[in-house]
């Protein structure tokens, strides 16, 4: 039988803003704004879940974790994908790898891609190898160089056998 293999791709942004927690991929990093969310507002995990359900044509984060929902109301995004995980395995499919690129002029995000790795790895149930985190500035340019918010984009691919 041959694999059927499908790709997605996921976007999101959050505006940085005093008194709040900074998360990103799962992690919590010192900085002096976090991202403003109804959740706890981890872009780069939102743009995983979006990638994960988008190669499944499941729709989208906001469908599944409405923010009219209370219940989701500063919700732990790693709880979000472990959710998104168990729909796909619903379904038949199996995670085979995902790339994630945080845009944002601050902090510093590459000391820390090896914890974000076995994070997201460990709620993925893959090896971290298979789990990739990049981190880009916009060279001063746009909302994320202005300080203003923090992008991040995600692909992944998913398979059935």
């Amino acid at each position: 039988m041959i694999p059927d293999f499908r790709t997605g791709l996921g976007y999101d942004v959050h505006r940085l803003v005093p008194d709040r927690d900074l998360w990103l991929c799962g992690l919590k990093l010192q900085h002096t704004h976090g991202l403003l969310g109804h959740s706890d507002a981890d872009v780069a995990l939102h743009a995983l879940c979006d990638a994960l359900l988008g190669a499944a044509a499941l729709r989208d984060i906001g469908y599944h974790f409405p923010d009219t929902d209370p219940a989701y109301s500063g919700a732990d995004s790693k709880l979000l994908l472990a959710r998104v995980v168990e729909l796909l395995a619903d379904r038949g499919f199996s995670i085979g790898n995902v790339d994630i690129t945080i845009m944002a002029e601050a902090p510093k995000i590459n000391p820390h891609i090896p914890e974000m790795q076995a994070i997201i790895a460990g709620i993925m149930n893959v090896a971290a190898d298979r789990v990739s985190i990049k981190a880009t500035t916009t060279e001063g340019l746009g909302f994320t160089g202005r300080r203003e918010g923090i992008a991040a984009m995600a692909s992944a691919l998913i398979y059935k056998v």
